[in-house]
C-alpha cells in the first residue's frame, strides 16, 4: 500500500502561515494513520476555493471593490459549515487553513458538516452600516451557487455578528423566493436563531477545561485560572468557569492584561467592558501585559485571542498544568512538543472551542425542523457532545501515545478518511 512516509521530518517551525501551520500537524497525524497517498492528497485539497469582486457604491457616492472569499474544505461528512469574517489582513491561505480547521472541528464533535470558512477584505470601523450591508448582500449574491442549507452554511466570525447573518440569509431568501431560515446560523432569535448560541463557544471551553482537570486530579474550588481574551468567548469562558469555583486571577483584552491573585471580579470586568469597550480603568487588577499573563503560574491557561501566542520562544515559560484553546491557533506548531515535553496537558482548539459549531448545528436541526428547543435542553445537549468529543480525543491521544492535539487530528482524519473510501471516488 502506498502510505505516506516521512523518514526525516524537516524540523517544525514558527509559521506566520497559517496554512502550512496547520498541514504540519495534519502530516504527522497522516504518517501515524500510514494514510493511502492518494487520500492524503484528497483530504489537504480543499474542494473549493471561490475569489469574487465586490464593486459598492459609498456613501459619499464613489465605487469601491472589494474582494471576497470562500473556500470549502471538504463536504463528505455533509455540507460544509464554517465562519465569515470581515478584515483588512485576511489572506487566501488563512482561509484555506481555518476551512481545515472546520473539517476536523464538526468531525470531532461528531455533527455531520463538513469545513468551510469565508471573508471579506475589508476595514469594518471604518465602513458605515449601510456600506456594510451593501457588502455584506453583494458578496451573498456572488454566493448564491455555494450557499445553501444543504451545501454550505455560514456563520458569524472575526467581525461579523447577528445583523450580518440576517442580512445573508434575508439576501438569499430574496433570490430563492421563499424563506430559507437554515441557510445561516448565529442568527437573532425571532428569526431563527437558537437560545444559547452566543455563550457556546465560551461554554464548551468551560466543560473542556472541567473534563482536563478531572484527568490531571486538579479541584476546580482550590485552583486558578488566566484568560487571555475578553470578546466573546474569553468572557464567556471567564464567567462560567469562575460561577463553577475557579478562580480566574488574569484577564486580558486589547488594553492589556490584569492581575488580582484574590481573583477578577469577571461580572463588573463585563459590565465595564460594555460600557467603556475596553478593560482599562476597570480597576479589576494590577495591569500586567498579555505575555506575562500567558506565564503566570496558574493551574489553567485559556488562550481566547489571537493566533500565535505560544510560540517556540515562550512556551518554556508557560507554567500552567492545562492549557485550552478557546481561539483559533493560539499555539504555533513549533512550540507543541515544548509544552508536551513539560507535561503541560494542551486541550487544542480543534476540540476546545467546538462548542459554537455544535449549536451552530443545533440551530440548523432546529430550522429545518420548524421546531425550537429550550436553553437548557441546548445546553444539556452541546455538554453531553463536548463531553464526548473530549474522551474520544483522549482516548485516541493514549492509544497513539501522542498530544491531545495529535489525538484530535488522528480521530478527525481518520474519521473523514474514512467516510471518503465508504463514499468512493465519482468519476
Amino acid at each position: 500500500m502506498d502510505t505516506v512516509t516521512y523518514k526525516e521530518p524537516a524540523p517544525i517551525v514558527d509559521r506566520e502561515n497559517p496554512f502550512e501551520s496547520m498541514m504540519e500537524r495534519f502530516d504527522v497525524a497522516a504518517e501515524l494513520l500510514e494514510l493511502e497517498r492518494g487520500v492524503y492528497e484528497y483530504l489537504k485539497t480543499p474542494v473549493k476555493q471561490v475569489v469574487v469582486s465586490i464593486p459598492i457604491q459609498m456613501d459619499n457616492g464613489e465605487i469601491e471593490v472589494f474582494e471576497g472569499y470562500r473556500v470549502i474544505h471538504n463536504d463528505a461528512l455533509g455540507p460544509s459549515k464554517g465562519g465569515i469574517r470581515y478584515a483588512p489582513d485576511i489572506t487566501i491561505d488563512e482561509i484555506k487553513a481555518l476551512a481545515a480547521w472546520m473539517t476536523w472541528k464538526c468531525s470531532i464533535a461528531n455533527i455531520p458538516f463538513g469545513g468551510a470558512k469565508g471573508g471579506v477584505k475589508c476595514d469594518p470601523t471604518k465602513l458605515t452600516q449601510v456600506e456594510l450591508e451593501k457588502i455584506t448582500r453583494r458578496f451573498t449574491a456572488n454566493m448564491l451557487d455555494v450557499f445553501g442549507p444543504d451545501k454550505d452554511i455560514p456563520a458569524p466570525d472575526m467581525n461579523t455578528n447577528e445583523q450580518v447573518m440576517a442580512w445573508i440569509m434575508d439576501t438569499y431568501s430574496m433570490h430563492t423566493r421563499r424563506t430559507e431560515n437554515a441557510v445561516v446560523t448565529g442568527k437573532p432569535l425571532i428569526i431563527g436563531g437558537s437560545l444559547g448560541r452566543r455563550e457556546a463557544t465560551g461554554r464548551g471551553v468551560m466543560v473542556s477545561t472541567f473534563a482536563a482537570m478531572a484527568k490531571k486530579g486538579l479541584n476546580p474550588k482550590q485552583s486558578t485560572c488566566a484568560v487571555q481574551g475578553f470578546g466573546n468567548v474569553g468572557s464567556v469562558s471567564a464567567k462560567l468557569l469562575s460561577e463553577q469555583g475557579l478562580k480566574v486571577v488574569a484577564v486580558s483584552d486589547v488594553s492589556g492584561g490584569y492581575f488580582n491573585k484574590k481573583g477578577i471580579n469577571v461580572n463588573a470586568a463585563i459590565e465595564w467592558i460594555q460600557k467603556h469597550r475596553t478593560l482599562e480603568g476597570s480597576g479589576i487588577g494590577d495591569p500586567i501585559s498579555n505575555e506575562d499573563l500567558l506565564e503566570l503560574e496558574v493551574d489553567v491557561l485559556v488562550p481566547a485571542a489571537k493566533e500565535d501566542q505560544i510560540t517556540g520562544k515562550n512556551a518554556g515559560k508557560i507554567k500552567a498544568k492545562i492549557i485550552v484553546e478557546g481561539a483559533n491557533g493560539p499555539t504555533t506548531a513549533k512550540a507543541d512538543p515544548i509544552l508536551d515535553k513539560n507535561g503541560i496537558l494542551v486541550v487544542p482548539d480543534i476540540l476546545a472551542n467546538s462548542g459554537g459549531v455544535t449549536v451552530s448545528y443545533f440551530e440548523w436541526v432546529q430550522d429545518r425542523q420548524g421546531f425550537f428547543w429550550t436553553l437548557d435542553r441546548v445546553n444539556r445537549r452541546l455538554e453531553r457532545m463536548m463531553t464526548d468529543a473530549f474522551n474520544n480525543v483522549f482516548q485516541t491521544a493514549e492509544r497513539y501515545k501522542v498530544s491531545m492535539r495529535l489525538g484530535a487530528y488522528i480521530l478527525a482524519i481518520d474519521k473523514v478518511a474514512k467516510t471518503l473510501k465508504v463514499r468512493g471516488i465519482y468519476a
